[in-house]
């Protein structure tokens, strides 16, 4: 009998039309008063439905601060540390995509920890190890209010982006996970159609990733299982229109992703989207998109278990181990090329000589460690990357 052991977080989720009526009593619940607002630019306008957000929290709401930015830079995430700290807020509402709130956590983390980034981010050790320091200090209750299909939104880390170097800066803290999660319809129709497929198409990716795992358990399989088969019907739909279940139930994938993906780690892929989207602007979600299949295929002997569980989830069926991987391969192709994915990253704009550079970077990220093959050499990530370039 295989041991294991599968602990749930804490988390409620609400999801509909009425769902805000909620906000202020799980505000109450932890005991806060003073609530931050933290947003982009674009839900700052007057006329944005971030007002459904402020309205329903009243008089809790101390401030709204519209500052976050794509990947969410150093300077944007010291900028909202400086503004919650201003109101004396004594909670976070994160509203929007991945961003918001990956800037939200990385903002109670830093608030607490009263330290720099630099100092309590992920790193390699003199021998080579990647180490997350143990981060103590209690911190503030966050709740969000996700505008695209993000598995951020259940998620215990955050990614500060070093805009010197272009390297992501990880921080994880299981107390900064967020209190509750609330799906609203006008939240979720507000991110433009582009933006909320990239979202979907990063879940999907960390759901393959996450199959392919050998660290999973039975619970886990479950909500990824799911996920997958949700997000591969669904993305399509979302692609050419904007219907609020199919956008709600993208959502909800990306939680369960987001679940089981906490007991299984990833693979080579969500590292590759990493460094793709902060050195060259490609979205995280059409990078990992081209990158997946390549490393599907330089996982696929590493965990065949894997890849019987991917064919089971897309309804594939072949006789022989090597078949089998070819169909996984071929429908995940099939559900890019519908969403107009490219299927060479050389068609996204990313030089060729810039590949060791990326490698580079993707081997200090700690979601390599997790690869189902393990990764001993920085050119072992460039080989795959050449594959897809």
């Amino acid at each position: 009998m295989k041991s294991f052991s599968h602990n749930t977080p804490a988390l409620r989720i609400e999801q509909g039309a009425d769902c805000f009526r909620l906000l202020a009593s799980e505000i109450d619940r932890v005991a806060s008063r003073r609530v931050a607002v933290l947003c982009g630019a674009t839900l700052g306008r007057p006329d944005s439905p971030l007002a459904r957000v402020t309205e329903a929290l009243g008089a809790r709401c101390v401030g709204v601060y519209s500052g976050v930015r794509v990947d969410s830079p150093l300077s944007a995430v010291e900028d909202a540390v400086a503004e919650v700290r201003r109101l004396q807020a004594d909670a976070i509402v994160a509203v929007g995509g991945g961003s918001a709130i990956t800037t939200a956590r990385a903002v109670a983390i830093l608030l607490a920890e009263k330290a720099r980034v630099q100092d309590l981010c992920t790193h390699r050790q003199g021998d080579g190890k990647l180490i997350s320091p143990k981060l103590l200090e209690p911190k503030m209750p966050v709740f969000n209010v996700p505008t695209t299909p993000t598995t951020a939104a259940v998620k215990a880390g955050s990614a500060v982006l070093d805009p010197v170097e272009g390297r992501r800066l990880a921080l994880f803290d299981p107390k900064a996970r967020a209190r509750a999660v609330f799906v609203h319809p006008e939240l979720i129709a507000s991110s433009p159609r582009r933006v909320f497929v990239g979202a979907g198409l990063n879940t999907l990716t960390l759901v393959v990733e996450c199959l392919m795992s050998p660290r999973g358990d039975p619970i886990a399989d479950a909500l990824l299982l799911h996920a997958l088969r949700m997000s591969r019907s669904l993305l399509p739909s979302a692609a050419s229109g904007d219907d609020p279940q199919v956008r709600a139930d993208l959502v909800i994938a990306s939680i369960l992703c987001g679940q089981g993906s906490d007991y299984t780690g990833a693979g080579m892929t969500i590292p590759i989207g990493h460094a793709l989207s902060t050195r060259f602007h490609v979205g995280m979600g059409m990078a990992d998109a081209v990158v997946l299949p390549h490393v599907l295929r330089f996982n696929a002997e590493a965990s065949p278990a894997g890849i019987d569980k991917l064919a089971f989830a897309l309804g594939v069926h072949a006789v022989t181990f090597e078949a089998r991987v070819d169909a996984v391969v071929d429908a995940l192709n099939a559900v890019f090329a519908d969403l107009g994915v490219p299927s060479r990253l050389r068609d996204t704009g990313i030089p060729k000589e810039s590949l060791a550079d990326i490698a580079a970077i993707c081997f200090d990220d700690w979601f390599l460690q997790s690869n189902p093959r393990p990764i001993k050499h920085v050119d072992e990530v460039q080989q795959v990357l050449e594959q897809a370039w």
